[in-house]
């Protein structure tokens, strides 16, 4: 009885033994990561250990467009620019699966700033197309990270698109919000000059002399502009994911109307700076951006390189809804004529200086100089404006078809889709905060002149357009 009493204590001594250094020896858990394209973010990871995650990422060389009517052949992660979002934990093993699709001219690999190892991956998935590659490596410091093709030519195989954002979240994760998005900025290099239509290739000259033809949010002019804007609600704290695939330009990434409550540089998860106006993200880097949102409207987002947003497409829309918050935000509360040299005269003389009336001939002289100090950046000087971005003063039919429309466009602002002589426009035109007879001026030197069909517009006129 003794004896088989000990036989028991035995066994049941190798079994936890067994058992034990099992569990010690045991591969963590394995998963197959989510992953998005822009400007989506894979949900926050809420595990509380480390895993195994196997990311698939699939190279291919597809043709898409660049802006409304130019097209351009891609090289890509995932089939878009920019690549896809993985998103991982601190201590992950991850298995890395890159697969270069059959179609594919050239072969790509991959160099993810997260790995630490040679060339980042690099040197491990060289791939021809038809072809994975497998390589793994261990997620060792938390922080949002860029990756990149590292084929050569490195800078063709990025300038054409291949790049993306891979966040390593902290073991005891970040903060929460309640809204992410992911921008990536980047810089593209066309044979022909910004908005020519048709399939532009490659321009290395203008590469070589950082010269690009297109600044742009998430691969393309207008990709979160109008029906493609962010949302968020008022109330609601905003985490923006922002990289810098380059290849050459670094972003003065700017919230027009918000203020960063938070800034994590160069995408790192130590002490986040506070209350930034704008923050710097170096070609190849990162930042990530929270703020809380206090009042509605539109924000505009843009590399405050400030041409680049509004003449080379890098700019984005972050449509806000909600209660107003007047206390924070007023709006106009009024809109007086100013008239300094006169501001010791009598009421009687302001009042008749107002209601003057004003002969065709120098309604058209004034509204010459309205013109020339705010419309002329855009329009040009003679009402040309620029291909695909500013719509043509000179014989436009967008003014002569509806004066009311006119006036609400100088007045209020004007966004979104227009058409102008046969040719589509999708952009922003901000309120010029102009009295009722600078409206009325300007419109009268415009519709007397390139080719348009006179007329006059009076205050009256702009008192009641709406």
């Amino acid at each position: 009885m003794i004896f088989f009493k000990k036989i028991s204590i035995y066994a049941g001594i190798g079994i936890i033994v067994f058992f034990g250094m099992n569990c010690f020896n045991r591969s963590p858990r394995e998963e197959v990561a989510v992953l998005t394209d822009a400007p989506d973010v894979p949900p926050p990871i809420t595990r509380k250990h480390a895993a195994r995650v196997i990311v698939r990422l699939e190279t291919k060389e597809v043709i898409g467009e660049l802006s409304n009517g130019v097209e351009y052949t891609f090289w890509t992660f995932g089939g878009k620019v920019p690549g896809k979002f993985i998103r991982v934990r601190e201590g992950d093993v991850v298995d890395f699966y890159l697969s270069n699709h059959p179609s594919s001219k050239m072969p790509h690999n991959i160099d993810l700033h997260a790995t630490t190892g040679p060339g980042g991956g690099a040197a491990s998935s060289l791939t021809t197309p038809g072809h994975t590659s497998k390589f793994s490596f261990k997620a060792i410091n938390p922080g949002l990270y860029v990756y990149h093709c590292a084929t050569a030519p490195v800078g063709l195989h990025v300038a054409n698109g291949m790049y993306g954002l891979i966040l390593v979240e902290p073991a005891n994760g970040l903060p929460r919000v309640d809204r992410e998005y992911y921008v990536m900025q980047s810089d593209f290099y066309t044979k022909g000059k910004y908005g020519q239509p048709g399939l532009q290739p490659f321009d290395l000259d203008k590469a070589l002399s950082e010269t690009p033809d297109y600044v742009v949010f998430n691969g393309r002019v207008g990709s979160m502009t109008n029906e493609k804007a962010l949302t968020a609600k008022v109330g609601e704290t905003v985490r923006l994911y922002v990289g810098n695939g380059g290849p050459n330009m670094i972003s003065s990434f700017h919230v027009i109307g918000e203020i960063f409550d938070k800034v994590y540089l160069e995408g790192g998860t130590g002490n986040p700076n506070l209350n930034v106006q704008t923050t710097l993200i170096p070609a190849g880097g990162s930042a990530i951006v929270d703020f809380k949102l206090q009042v509605p409207g539109t924000f505009i987002l843009v590399d405050h390189s400030i041409f680049r947003a509004f003449n080379k497409g890098a700019i984005g829309m972050l449509k806000v809804s909600g209660d107003e918050a007047r206390d924070i935000y007023s709006g106009k509360i009024s809109d007086e004529e100013y008239h300094p040299d006169t501001t010791t005269a009598p009421e009687t003389n302001k009042k008749s200086a107002a209601t003057k009336t004003m002969t065709l001939a120098e309604r058209i002289s004034e509204g010459e100089k309205v013109y020339k100090q705010h419309c002329t950046s855009c329009h040009q000087m003679k009402g040309q404006g620029v291909e695909k971005s500013f719509p043509p003063l000179a014989k436009s039919d967008f003014l002569t078809a509806n004066k009311t429309k006119a006036i609400l466009a100088v007045k209020e602002g004007l966004n979104g889709r227009i058409t102008v002589n046969g040719k589509e426009y999708n952009g922003i035109m901000p309120a010029l905060q102009l009295s009722n007879t600078d409206v009325a001026n300007v419109l009268t030197y415009v519709y007397n002149n390139w080719g348009n069909p006179g007329g006059v517009i009076t205050e009256t006129d702009v008192q009641s357009a709406h």
